[in-house]
């Protein structure tokens, strides 16, 4: 079953709570996620971001459009219930509520049309996306957090790949030294200067470096740093296993600008000694995470209401 749409959930909800009983959240989710029979593992699906359910946030976004339309209003903390006006709406037996049937209410309009953009085009609006209703009308389906994210994992994507080709174009000395400064960043080699005079002394045509484990150097850890653009298949993987074997060596990171074959993440899965794969799409996400060979251009703080600070007050 594919997870309904915030707009989707409107109407479903509104049905749910015409009893003009208290419902608090938690149960009014519950009931639509069984009405659209939804999979313990649908029910868990996460953000991008990783930190709220993805159905519970277009719960929630029903309901504050709800909520702002004057349909239901919240009794306390968590718990709501319908309006007259949600009843009201409900008399007129709707096929569906969504955005463009809530614009009728002033206080939705004013919400979504702040007087400095009273001016500009209605449908110019954040939460939309692609599609478009038969009179030309944009039909949102994303809440706003889904389109903040959905935006924010596309320039991440464009900046990877930025990134792997500027890789691409650097000599690879180049790249031995940014992996060296990857690495560091993530807390491995102590300080740059020990992981410098690390790197390429191993004299093992299988290694291009070690560096420490940890700021004491209570293990070595072997690198190899392969700038291609053919896949790295399995034989590549085990020659740098019989390296790690020349050297007494238990430990090893194999880091590419490509990929890695199937054979080769299969190897080292089922072989003893511990080497970690990374490709270039990992590669190019740990250097934006770790801030190497970017520079930040904005910062965007997104934040909620602190209901511990209105505690007292419920």
């Amino acid at each position: 079953m594919v997870i309904p749409d915030f707009q989707s959930l409107m109407l479903p909800l509104l049905e749910i709570v015409k009893d003009g009983q208290e419902h608090s959240h938690r149960d009014v989710s519950e009931i639509l996620a069984a009405q659209f029979n939804l999979s313990d593992v649908e029910k868990k699906e996460l953000l991008p971001s990783g930190r709220q359910a993805r159905f519970d946030n277009r719960v929630a976004w029903s309901r504050a459009y709800l909520k702002k339309a004057c349909l239901i209003e919240n009794t306390r903390r968590g718990i709501f219930r319908i309006t007259a006006d949600g009843l009201e709406l409900l008399k007129s037996k709707p096929s569906r509520i969504d955005i463009k049937l809530l614009m009728q209410y002033p206080e939705i309009k004013e919400w979504r049309e702040p007087s400095s953009r009273k001016a500009e085009n209605s449908d110019s609006g954040s939460l939309t996306n692609d599609d478009n209703g038969q009179d030309g009308t944009t039909v949102e389906t994303q809440t706003p957090e889904e389109v903040l994210e959905a935006s924010y994992q596309e320039l991440r994507r464009a900046l990877a790949q930025e990134l792997i080709d500027r890789i691409m174009a650097c000599s690879p000395k180049f790249f031995e030294s940014l992996v060296v400064d990857l690495l560091v960043a993530m807390g491995y080699g102590g300080s740059r200067r020990d992981a410098g005079r690390a790197i390429g002394q191993s004299g093992d045509g299988g290694i291009d470096g070690i560096i420490k484990e940890d700021k004491l150097g209570l293990d070595i850890v072997y690198i190899q740093a392969k700038r291609w653009n053919n896949t790295v298949g399995r034989p590549v993987v085990q020659a740098f296993a019989g390296s790690l074997e020349g050297q007494r060596a238990r430990k090893g990171i194999i880091i590419t600008t490509s990929y890695f074959s199937p054979d080769a993440r299969d190897y080292v899965s089922r072989i003893e000694k511990k080497i970690v794969l990374i490709d270039g799409v990992q590669l190019a996400q740990l250097m934006i995470d770790y801030g190497i060979g970017v520079a930040e251009v904005a910062n965007y703080t997104v934040k909620r209401v602190d209901l511990d600070y209105f505690e007292d007050e419920q």
